[in-house]
């Protein structure tokens, strides 16, 4: 074995037994849960989540027409209408949608296009642990 490959193979082993290869290598990238998912972006914000802020930033225009709850709803609990579609959205928070993140290329494939939509870029590691945090803390 090369050298470089035994290097790299002593790192990923090491990673792996510490819990942080999916939050160093790419965050939120294997994550099966909301919770994990969370805890990628917290450790990729440096900072830890607020969901007050998540809920002032999904519920307030962050310089486009819309607001994240403009399709979603201000509490998202229930099922959500697209502003411009009209399409049917299913309840964003995971207590009352079992389903939402649990798939993390889906998270992020949402976010990367809601984030376009409501603020004109992607949305930092920290918004989205913010919101995710707030969506988490809405229970039945």
């Amino acid at each position: 074995m090369k050298r470089s490959s035994l290097r790299q193979s002593s790192f990923l082993a090491l990673l792996a037994t510490t819990g942080l290869t999916c939050a160093l290598i790419t965050p939120a990238a294997h994550a099966t849960t909301p919770a994990e998912q969370l805890g990628a972006y917290t450790a990729q914000s440096g900072a830890p989540a607020v969901p007050a802020r998540g809920q002032q930033f999904f519920n307030n225009r962050q310089g486009r027409d819309w607001s994240c709850g403009s399709c979603h709803g201000a509490l998202p609990t229930q099922a959500g209408k697209h502003a411009s579609t009209g399409k049917t959205i299913g309840a964003l928070a995971p207590a009352f949608n079992p389903e939402r993140f649990t798939d993390s290329a889906k998270t992020e494939k949402w976010f990367r296009r809601n984030c376009n939509d409501v603020a004109g870029r992607e949305c930092t590691a920290a918004e989205k642990a913010d919101v995710l945090s707030w969506l988490m803390a809405l229970k039945r």
